[in-house]
């Protein structure tokens, strides 16, 4: 019987101890979280959450939107940033910008492609196809830093994927059950229409550079692109930098992944799929087993 209770005992203590320590990695855990939510909010300002219609499972591209969008890139954007990993056949692709074959194949006919050799071992340039991608404003990186003062525009075919922000603790468990994916275009969205005078007192580290109350340190490269009234919209939608850059986020959101509704609509059959199945295999359990009950 004693030896009995000494080992109750011990397992009591064993669990008391277990439950400390759980208790205090927990703690540990929660402060760690806690200082890097902190230094994240002190290196970047947090942009404001917008609405998108490409949001949520059931969301879906504005082919109208997708198409200003791309207008703005065009003037604006692709004097410095390429999008290299878009062909000039994903326009008229279902679930994008909505463009005709016949509508994609002009475009593509406007810009000049290096191609070749010929027969003559020569380069030479001709108007763009269908299955070409892209060209690039500059010829190579070298180039594109000394026109931009020593910057490199990045590529723009998935800055709506690689540019983002850490929400913290605990938000991200929040997006988990929210489907929360758009922290992309809300920082591109956010740093168009971030430009500012800086606080007085505060100046650059180095010359040619400008204050962005949502760009990480504040400090960003680019000039302010865009002005209100300086891309022409057709369709009575406001000539604004709010608007504008609503619409190149959701551009280059489509850029970053043109098949986002394609994926959605899979998904949403496949959770159908998944809910009729475990319904059969609990009915066929309760069949089987039922002679055993």
């Amino acid at each position: 019987m004693s030896e009995r209770i000494t080992g109750m005992s011990m397992n009591a203590g064993f669990a008391a101890r277990t439950v400390r320590a759980a208790a205090l990695v927990m703690g540990v855990g929660l402060t760690l979280a806690g200082l890097g939510a902190g230094a994240s909010a002190s290196e970047q300002v947090q942009p404001p959450r917008e609405k998108w219609s490409f949001s949520g499972p059931m969301g879906n591209f504005d082919p109208a939107q997708l198409q200003r969008g791309f207008k703005v890139y065009r003037e604006v954007c692709s004097n410095c940033h390429s999008l290299s990993m878009v062909a000039f056949r994903n326009l008229a692709e279902e679930g994008g910008p909505g463009f005709s074959e016949a509508q994609a194949k002009a475009i593509a006919e406007e810009y000049k492609i290096k191609d070749g050799p010929n027969d003559q071992g020569d380069m030479f340039e001709r108007p763009g196809r269908l299955s070409d991608y892209f060209p690039s404003p500059f010829l190579n990186e070298q180039a594109a830093r000394a026109a931009n003062g020593g910057a490199h525009p990045p590529d723009m075919s998935t800055l709506a994927k690689a540019r983002t922000y850490e929400r913290g603790f605990p938000w991200f468990v929040f997006d988990i059950f929210t489907q929360y994916q758009e922290q992309g275009p809300d920082y591109i969205h956010a740093v168009l229409n971030g430009y500012e005078d800086p606080p007085e007192g505060q100046k650059p580290a180095q010359p040619n550079l400008h204050y962005n109350e949502y760009f990480p340190g504040h400090w960003i490269a680019m000039p302010k692109p865009i002005q209100d009234g300086q891309v022409e919209y057709t369709d009575g939608t406001p000539t604004t930098v709010e608007q504008y850059s609503r619409d190149v986020s959701a551009f280059l959101v489509w850029a970053a992944e043109p098949h986002l509704v394609a994926r959605k609509r899979l998904g949403l059959v496949v959770m159908f799929f998944l809910i009729v199945f475990a319904g059969l295999l609990y009915f066929t359990k309760r069949r089987v087993w039922a002679a055993a009950h």
